[in-house]
């Protein structure tokens, strides 16, 4: 399943690709594991600044799991289970990712895909892409780790009309739900999600890694500790601070070094 998942690289932004697209990049089990194989093979590293996430070809993001498939690997209880606990794991990989996430959502984002866009940081679509989770017509339900990420994205009224409708609509009503960070001509969409990538590149990467951090802790209810209050400053011990504030001081643009 080497194939069907794709590792790109270009300087500090990484661009994984679901490369399936005679099959408009339906996700089968073997590249569901490798996603998140991919996905935490590049967390781990320290020069990777930001990671793409993209369907290949033109006509999809991915319309969700290959059905073919279920007869043999999805047909009843165990299976399933079998089948989540891979699912869940890649989805805990892309929710733990240290680097931020942009999902590049060219035409389909249904089911499955719309699971895994959910789960980045930021979502760039086109014009005509399409969205949903129409679900409840194959008698199926979105598990809760497979809910989490969506559920936090939209809300729960929001989330509950996506399932409980099963609708596919369409990019300016994915906008207002929530659901995409930017729409724009179908045409520009590469060129948006890879200028969007280089901003983030651009900045101190140890600060995109605490701020992902942060947000995902303040999800928790439960009261920060002292060390959590202290890392809070912990960015002023940084190299990466003293190049930012006197570049800025000197006019000039800085040049980060992750330390």
């Amino acid at each position: 399943m080497a194939d069907t998942i794709l590792i790109q690289r270009e300087g500090p932004i990484a661009t994984v690709v679901l490369n399936r697209p005679e099959k408009l990049n339906a996700l089968t089990k073997p590249m569901w594991q490798r996603l998140g194989e991919a996905i935490a093979e590049l967390s781990a590293e320290d020069d990777t600044r930001c990671i793409v996430l993209r369907g290949a070809g033109e006509k999809a993001f991915a319309p969700g799991n290959d059905i073919s498939e279920f007869e043999n690997e999805r047909a009843d209880v165990e299976q399933a289970r079998a089948y989540g606990a891979i699912m869940h794991a890649t989805l805990a990989a892309l929710e733990q990712c240290r680097h931020p996430l942009v999902a590049m959502i060219k035409g389909i984002c249904v089911g499955g895909g719309l699971e895994i866009a959910a789960a980045c940081d930021l979502r760039i679509c086109g014009e005509s892409s399409r969205f949903g989770a129409p679900i409840n017509k194959l008698g199926l339900v979105m598990a809760h780790a497979e809910l989490r990420a969506l559920l936090g994205l939209v809300g729960r009224a929001i989330a509950l009309e996506i399932l409980l409708e099963g609708r596919v609509f369409g990019a300016q009503e994915a906008k207002e739900k929530g659901l995409v960070t930017r729409i724009v001509p179908d045409e520009k969409v590469e060129e948006e999600a890879y200028a969007t990538a280089r901003r983030i590149a651009a900045g101190a990467p140890l600060v995109a890694r605490w701020h992902k951090k942060f947000a995902r802790r303040l999800v928790d209810p439960q009261p920060l500790t002292q060390a959590e209050i202290d890392e809070g400053y912990a960015c002023f011990g940084t190299q990466d601070f003293r190049i930012g504030y006197r570049a800025f001081l000197a006019k000039s643009t800085p040049h980060f070094e992750g330390r």
